[in-house]
């Protein structure tokens, strides 16, 4: 994966040297568990994401979770790199506001990108910082990692500056949740194309499987849109659930006391 341009941002470790450095106990997997990992590994090398490493001081474990679809997800516990890096102050957008602003738009596209965080460089001396100990070797991410801290704040600072002349009036954008919207369906080709230029310019990988373009409406972040805010029927009958719910413990109450 070629990414984004480190010139253009990467992704730093603002690590407190006060702190000792931690090397976990290499766990064991079962053999699922363990092949889960082996193939996680030959997909990042195979993708130049991770490299190897001789001497590493601080050293993590896989952590390997079952997903929905019975599938294994494959990362990496970084809590104690974690825990001695300072949280970063860049404040990510209110998701409220996003939604109602796409309120009364004609078409929309939803756009999601393909392993956002892998598309963002680690600084090359805090690399060897995201070491983690398989029965393969020892490796450490040339990539941004998912779990790391502050990946996000970084992601978000990459869009902001990505789409800052376009955010508010014809894009929408949360981590790597991306909406193009248009108030006139003759519009949306034409914003579409800047959109897709942007993303070319930079380098920005899209995936195909999680992109919708051009509909009245669909589900962002959370909430349905369809050319006004409108709350998800899921939450909107749990909403009703709870009102009713308080309602008949009102009415008993009143009723008690007569």
């Amino acid at each position: 994966m070629s990414g984004i341009d480190p010139a253009i941002i990467s992704h730093e470790l603002n690590v407190d040297q006060s702190f000792r450095t931690i090397k976990q106990k290499k766990m064991k997997f079962g053999p699922d568990r363990a092949k889960a990992i082996s193939d996680k590994v030959d997909r990042l090398l195979k993708t130049g994401s991770i490299r190897k490493v001789k001497y590493p001081y601080w050293l993590a474990n896989p952590v390997v979770v079952k997903k929905k679809n019975r599938k294994w997800r494959v990362c990496v516990d970084f809590t104690d790199i974690n825990k001695v890096c300072p949280d970063d102050s860049f404040s990510l957008l209110h998701i409220d506001r996003l939604v109602e602003s796409t309120a009364g738009h004609e078409l929309l596209s939803f756009m999601d990108s393909f392993s956002p965080y892998n598309q963002i460089r680690m600084n090359p001396d805090d690399q060897e910082k995201t070491s983690f100990i398989t029965d393969k070797g020892i490796y450490c991410y040339i990539v941004m990692p998912f779990g790391l801290k502050n990946v996000g704040a970084t992601y978000q600072r990459l869009i902001n500056r990505m789409f800052d002349k376009k955010s508010g009036t014809t894009m929408k954008f949360y981590i790597d949740d991306l909406l193009v919207k248009s108030l006139k369906e003759s519009e949306h080709i034409q914003r579409l194309d800047q959109c897709f230029k942007i993303l070319n310019e930079y380098g920005m990988k899209l995936n195909p499987a999680k992109c919708t373009f051009s509909v009245p409406s669909r589900e962002f972040l959370g909430e349905v849109l369809f050319f006004r805010c409108d709350l998800d029927q899921r939450g909107f009958k749990e909403i009703s659930r709870v009102h009713l719910w308080s309602y008949y413990h009102e009415t008993l109450r009143v009723a008690s006391g007569i």
